[in-house]
């Protein structure tokens, strides 16, 4: 079921880990970005749209995480967009033509086993680099580009609408991921997106992270502040004061403390590989 968060903005939630897909409504088609992850939930989203006379002008994946790269026949051959690093990195991943099975016993592991499509899978049109705004007609969309959680990851701003789609970031459930495998500095990376974030966080009047609760206007500094302090702690090696993970974890989403441990032991690993002595602010 699709939910008005703002004029001609639209969000529809996921079962799996409260995925966020976001209608943006043009003035030939919808703007459809992270359009989902189960089948079922796609074709009623894409019936959604069609009971409203609605068609796909155009998609836009925010990063090349498999959840964020899903598409539905139904919503049609619009172009779908990601930048220019974001498709270069899915093109990668799909030169291996055992990539879509290693992806599907992924998800045998899961409870959307058998329930995602993968035949559309990836199939990204990349924007030439730097390009600062979704090419449509439609309201402006601003591309807020950086490299925390994945390569070529990008925040869209509504301008007009005051809505931000902030991709796999400033979620209420989830604690920063930060991306340990491909950047020599992750930590930097993450910190650095969150200044760019907090660069439009003023004219933010909903925030719409990739998984988790819609945010009002009160929460876009607020959820700033929490990452970037999450963040701050695991490069010191503390523990951090987080309502995210420990007892005060949301009920469901406990394994969000494997997920932070897992990431505290790579930077301790990393840290002592590299000789870099802590630092304190």
């Amino acid at each position: 079921m699709l939910r008005q968060v703002a004029e001609g903005v639209l969000v529809h939630e996921s079962e799996f880990c409260q995925s966020n897909a976001v209608v943006v409504h043009g003035r030939a088609g919808v703007l459809l970005v992270d359009p989902g992850v189960e089948d079922d939930e796609m074709a009623c989203l894409a019936n959604d749209l069609s009971d409203s006379g609605q068609t796909v002008a155009a998609g836009f994946s925010t990063h090349p995480d498999w959840d964020h790269l899903l598409w539905h026949p139904r919503f049609g051959a619009a172009p779908r967009y990601g930048t220019a690093r974001c498709a270069a990195t899915v093109r990668d991943q799909l030169s291996d033509p055992g990539a879509k099975d290693e992806i599907a016993a992924h998800l045998l592991e899961t409870e959307v086993a058998g329930r995602v499509p993968l035949d559309l899978f990836g199939l990204l049109t990349a924007l030439p680099a730097e390009t600062a705004r979704i090419p449509w007609n439609g309201p402006q969309v601003r591309i807020i580009e950086h490299q925390a959680h994945a390569p070529g990851h990008a925040a869209l701003f509504v301008e007009e609408r005051g809505v931000l789609v902030a991709g796999d970031m400033l979620s209420d459930v989830l604690v920063p991921m930060l991306d340990l495998n491909g950047t020599a500095d992750p930590v930097e990376d993450y910190l650095a997106a969150l200044r760019l974030l907090e660069g439009v966080a003023g004219d933010v009047e909903v925030v719409v992270p990739g998984h988790g609760s819609v945010g009002g206007a009160d929460q876009a500094h607020a959820r700033i502040e929490r990452d970037r302090a999450y963040v701050l702690a695991l490069r010191e090696g503390d523990v951090p004061d987080d309502p995210r993970i420990g007892p005060s974890a949301k009920p469901g989403w406990e394994w969000v403390n494997d997920v932070h441990d897992g990431q505290a032991r790579r930077l301790a690993r990393r840290s002592e590989r590299d000789g870099t002595p802590e630092r304190r602010t």
